[in-house]
């Protein structure tokens, strides 16, 4: 999908013309524009996207031991999102538009916002000193529309411009991708996710009753927030860079456990492949097939999502 994505297009690319623009043999400047400046930053930004929200999937499924939790699903996303309007209506214009501030201070109203909207599912859905699989499920589908209406109120007050710019990348969009963007999500992923896996055995005893967990020593609370407020990190840079992207959180652990078993150990880093591939593959499609006419990627995924999840329903119900 990187080489598809690198050479098809409006302005088509030999995989000779690739290589020699990437190896500085022979580049031209129409190459270097079409590679560096427009196609090599949305693929590695939607494939960094998509990693972590597929390693961010499948952290809030071990966590809570439901197969239909999704940072979308259950509102982190929403809850980012509308931070980062919040940062978009009342400080963006007030920040340089380069220097370390303006490129790592949006992934920080992004976290806040996650942050906030995992303290409230957590406090609605906490009963009899633990978490409950459904009450997690319709706490995060309240708050996410909550925060959802909020940020459609907060954009309406936009300029028309701004409005546009809002509406798009609230679908979920790489769009806009650069290389900036890439720099600002890059820390986060570079710190959170060694921290995933390095506690990725946690995720399969989390499987077991909390008294199981205790008897064996485990500091559950303690370990549940470390590992949750690690992908809430994740989540929240990858929305501030493309936008409320939904289901691959969801999709990604379920395919990578059909192919290398339950075992977070190798789960993880399959489920964050997974997800690079479906991220990359509908931004080909989103820009591609409806040409001249882009589609936000986010719209592209839940056509593939919904009925997924629909899927996935009937399945448990079973």
């Amino acid at each position: 999908m990187i080489y598809i994505s690198l050479t098809s297009g409006t302005f088509d690319l030999t995989i000779r013309e690739v290589f020699n623009t990437l190896l500085r043999l022979n580049s031209s400047p129409e190459h270097d524009a079409v590679i560096f400046d427009f196609r090599l930053p949305r693929i590695l930004l939607a494939g960094l996207v998509g990693f972590a929200l597929g390693i961010a999937g499948a952290v809030v499924q071990g966590i809570t031991r439901n197969g239909l939790a999704d940072p979308g699903i259950l509102g982190i996303n929403a809850g980012a999102g509308a931070a980062i309007v919040v940062f978009m209506f009342f400080f963006q214009y007030q920040i340089s538009d380069t220097g370390w501030q303006a490129i790592m201070i949006q992934p920080l109203f992004g976290l806040i916002g996650g942050i906030v909207a995992t303290t409230l599912i957590y406090f609605f859905s906490w009963k009899a000193g633990r978490i409950e699989p459904q009450r997690l499920l319709l706490s995060g589908i309240a708050i996410s529309s909550g925060f959802g209406a909020f940020t459609v109120f907060l954009s309406l007050k936009m300029k028309a411009t701004d409005f546009e710019m809002a509406t798009v990348w609230i679908s979920g969009s790489v769009y806009n991708a650069n290389w900036h963007y890439i720099l600002s999500i890059f820390p986060w992923l570079f710190l959170l996710i060694p921290i995933i896996f390095r506690k990725a055995y946690l995720l399969d005893l989390f499987q077991l009753e909390e008294t199981s967990l205790k008897n064996l020593g485990v500091s559950v609370e303690k370990e549940q927030s470390i590992l949750l407020l690690s992908s809430v990190g994740l989540v929240s840079a990858c929305v501030s860079v493309s936008g409320s992207i939904g289901f691959i959180g969801l999709m990604s652990p379920h395919i990578a456990k059909q192919l290398v078993g339950i075992k977070h150990r190798y789960a993880l880093p399959i489920s964050g492949i997974i997800g690079a591939l479906l991220v990359i593959t509908s931004d080909y499609i989103a820009k591609s097939i409806f040409s001249p006419i882009e589609l936000p990627v986010g719209i592209v995924i839940s056509i593939v999502g919904v009925p997924y999840f629909l899927y996935l329903l009937i399945k448990v119900k079973k």
